[in-house]
């Protein structure tokens, strides 16, 4: 047991935006860290290469040794095989070896798993979700993306891809979201659903969007951020916006919260870390709206390891693959 906890795992985060790398210590503290932006367009062979080389510059920096990698990464992912089947917001991402390749790259055992599962793993054992046995991860992001941890248990279901939350339907028929559902929660509350709202709302009202327009210099350019910058300053249409961002993302998680009864639901994800006012108008109308036996233990809270929740966890799944065999 000694031996387990001086030993060192690295933890990859790859986004829909960013390649983030660590070495994580057995409590969770990171060692060593590298963030780099990734373009989703960009192929896959240089996208591994670009990973590749932010772990060794974070043993670098380190002058530690490895004793296992876990890569978390936006997709739908065969735990067993580290394939990495489809990334929604990966588009070139397609039945990628993942595993394989990072085997052969730093000959260590490699742990691979959806990025939101893994941030859920670093909340549950490192951050705000340490001791409990039924919680909920929900993480607003450019997609929006959950964990559940059930009796003790982080659920993967049949083909690993449970948690999905971000495909919950909650507008029939609604707008259109990036996998082949219409009205998801994603498609109204993730960071580029935001965006297209925003511009769709400038488009209808153009005197309206001034101040979205001045601060992202052309429709095409206003983005989620911009929303959040325009709504810290006062402006009506960016308040509205949010409003509605936080009625679409409160109606997700009255369905979690009636379905699961989950005692924490931990937010996350940059939408939220951007823009943490919104997390006491969801609570209320998730109080409001959910089975009152459902919310009577239940808290609702932002992860304590922030934007490093998904390399915390994913170092964490690693250190669970060495004690597996171990």
């Amino acid at each position: 047991m000694d031996e387990e906890k001086s030993l060192f795992t690295v933890g990859v985060d790859i986004g829909g935006t960013k390649i983030d790398a660590a070495l994580v210590d057995a409590s969770g503290d990171i060692i060593s860290t590298y963030y780099r932006f990734l373009d989703p367009l960009r192929d896959v062979d240089r996208t591994i290469a670009s990973v590749i080389d932010s772990i060794k510059i974070c043993l670098k920096e380190s002058g530690k040794t490895a004793s296992a990698i876990g890569i978390g990464v936006a997709g739908q992912i065969d735990k067993i095989s580290g394939i990495v089947r489809r990334s929604p917001n990966l588009p070139a991402w397609k039945d990628v070896p993942l595993g394989a390749r990072f085997k052969e790259a730093f000959d260590l055992p490699v742990a691979v798993d959806n990025d939101v599962r893994a941030s859920t793993w670093g909340e549950w054992q490192h951050g705000s979700g340490k001791g409990l046995n039924d919680l909920v991860c929900l993480f607003v992001g450019t997609g929006v993306g959950g964990g559940v941890v059930s009796n003790g248990h982080l659920m993967e279901g049949c083909c690993n891809t449970a948690g999905e939350l971000g495909h919950l339907t909650i507008v029939a028929g609604g707008r259109k979201c990036r996998c082949p559902n219409d009205g998801c929660l994603e498609a109204y509350v993730g960071g580029w659903a935001i965006a297209e709202r925003a511009q769709d709302a400038v488009r209808a009202n153009p005197s309206g969007g001034q101040t979205l327009l001045s601060i992202a210099g052309d429709i095409s350019q206003i983005s989620s951020i911009t929303v959040s910058q325009a709504y810290k300053k006062g402006d009506p249409l960016a308040q509205r916006l949010i409003k509605d961002t936080s009625r679409y993302l409160a109606a997700g998680l009255v369905s979690i919260v009636n379905s699961l009864n989950p005692c924490l639901i931990i937010l996350g994800g940059s939408v939220i870390l951007g823009l943490p006012e919104i997390v006491p108008l969801v609570e209320k109308r998730v109080r409001e709206q959910a089975l009152q036996t459902a919310v009577e233990n239940l808290r609702i809270s932002v992860g304590s390891l922030g934007n490093k929740a998904g390399v915390v966890g994913a170092a964490a799944l690693a250190r669970d693959i060495l004690r597996r065999k171990s």
